[in-house]
């Protein structure tokens, strides 16, 4: 296992300096899962997911790019980047369960997992707030890195 990154010699919090480090095509996808009661799925589903405040997957998704863009913001230690690209899919699973992607891209000398992660559940978030009107037995069940490219390191879970 590898030392953590964002401690310096004296293990005092630190940004990662990323001066030596070679400019990559970097790319980040992340995960989030989100489980409604069945009765709201119902009228979720057979309102095509519209509510008086819109539609809940375009506001999502719109949420979802504002906070990767906005992640350095929000995670002390994270570089300021500017996102080549990001993007969201959200779409229902079998289990009629809530996914959401967020892939995040651009070329640079650091990552952008914080970003894809932060993304996705910014859109999660969005999601129970603009359901929680019908319940607040809303459960977002995960959140996770699916796959990382570029840098030292590539990721993909299984």
């Amino acid at each position: 296992m590898s030392e953590l990154t964002h401690l310096n010699k004296e293990g005092q919090p630190a940004i990662v300096d990323v001066g030596e480090k070679k400019v990559s095509r970097r790319k980040a996808v992340a995960q989030a899962i989100i489980s409604l009661p069945q009765a709201v799925f119902e009228i979720l589903y057979n309102e095509d997911f519209k509510t008086k405040k819109g539609s809940v997957f375009q506001i999502a998704t719109i949420a979802g790019i504002m906070g990767a863009k906005k992640t350095s913001e929000l995670i002390p230690l994270c570089h300021p980047i500017g996102l080549d690209n990001c993007e969201l899919d959200i779409e229902l699973n079998e289990q009629k369960e809530i996914i959401i992607h967020c892939t995040a891209s651009l070329e640079a000398k650091t990552g952008v997992e914080m970003e894809a992660l932060t993304g996705a559940s910014v859109a999660a978030l969005t999601i129970y707030d603009m359901c929680k009107a019908l319940s607040h037995d809303i459960v977002i069940k995960e959140i996770k890195l699916i796959e990382k490219t570029g840098g030292k390191n590539d990721f993909k879970r299984a």
